[in-house]
């Protein structure tokens, strides 16, 4: 456990339904994680395992309606979030904590230079005049890797992987302290994706700036991430250090996402994909959410809900299997 002067984000208890006329989606359940000053938190699981409506949560951005957030405090910095008024969170979107998104083909304005769209949030927090903001975005683009004289041009103008620098740009503009970076390099080639993930380790250092990213690609986070949580069907099954999740993982999902992933050392064996799919969100079942896919499920996992156990250090693991005390998964260790 960090000392609390040591967390710029402390998630406790949060619970986000979207209440629908004939239906609730439980999207986010019971979710608790803390983040560390300076510290990158990786945000693993499949579609709609949660981790989106995690993130808006920290930026009170829910849509309501139909999105509520049925409990749970959000710290940032010490200040509940969730208790924070529009006016007061408009002053913190931008300057406290920034947030890329996962399109950077729709995230940018066609009918605004991209000089004027990162200007705005200048000119917003720092209280800037036009003329000094947009000289600021320019040197936000040079930052970035684009020639300043750019800054005049329309976001048509620029390639996929340029246009997701320009987001970069804007969510770093007032240096936040903190940076969620939703599937960041999706819609980007391979080449592109490194170089954009290069980019922001290389700004994360530099500004001192914590960053949760999320992904389902396990690769991207071994290369980013300082600590890993896993999603499944809206709560956190597994987290800890990068080590103790890649080296020794404690639940059956987190070992069939690494035993669904090819290894270019052992060619023998084919690929194990985990069976089935993730439960409906609105009719999760009473137990564990895995349980239907699980090859080591119990029938206490059906009806009985898992509590989180500690496995030492920073790693805990939701799963009942650990009931029966000779229980161990069968993988070899990763080498980070």
């Amino acid at each position: 456990m960090e000392n609390k002067n040591d967390l710029i984000l402390e998630v406790d208890h949060l619970t986000v339904n979207y209440e629908l006329e004939d239906e609730t989606v439980e999207a986010v359940r019971d979710v608790s994680f803390q983040l560390g000053r300076g510290k990158t938190l990786g945000l693993v699981g499949e579609t709609g395992a949660g981790k989106t409506t995690t993130a808006l949560s920290i930026l009170n951005l829910i849509p309501d309606p139909p999105g509520v957030i049925k409990g749970g405090t959000i710290k940032l910095d010490g200040d509940n979030v969730l208790d924070k008024t529009i006016k007061e969170m408009s002053r913190i979107r931008g300057k406290e904590v920034s947030m890329i998104f996962q399109d950077p083909m729709t995230s940018l304005n066609p009918v605004f230079t991209v000089g004027d769209q990162i200007a705005e949030a200048i000119m917003i927090h720092e209280k800037l005049d036009k003329k000094a903001a947009f000289e600021k975005a320019q040197e936000m683009l040079q930052i970035v890797g684009i020639p300043g004289e750019r800054a005049a041009e329309y976001p048509h103008q620029f390639s996929g992987g340029m246009k997701q620098r320009v987001v970069i740009a804007i969510a770093l503009a007032c240096n936040p302290q903190l940076l969620i970076a939703d599937e960041p390099t999706t819609a980007l080639d391979v080449t592109i994706q490194a170089q954009v993930l290069d980019l922001m380790k290389e700004l994360k250092k530099k500004y001192g700036m914590a960053m949760i990213l999320i992904t389902h690609d396990l690769g991207i986070i071994a290369e980013t991430c300082d600590d890993v949580a896993v999603m499944y069907a809206g709560k956190i099954i597994e987290r800890g250090s990068l080590e103790e999740v890649f080296n020794t993982a404690r639940h059956p999902y987190t070992e069939g996402l690494f035993n669904s992933l090819p290894n270019i050392a052992e060619r023998k064996e084919r690929l194990k994909p985990i069976p089935g799919l993730m439960p409906d969100p609105t009719k999760l079942p009473k137990g564990c959410a895995f349980a239907p896919r699980c090859p080591y499920a119990k029938p206490s996992c059906i009806d009985v809900m898992p509590e989180e156990r500690h496995f030492g250090g920073t790693h805990y693991c939701s799963c009942n299997a650990y009931d029966d005390e000779s229980f161990h998964l069968e993988r070899e260790d990763i080498v980070l």
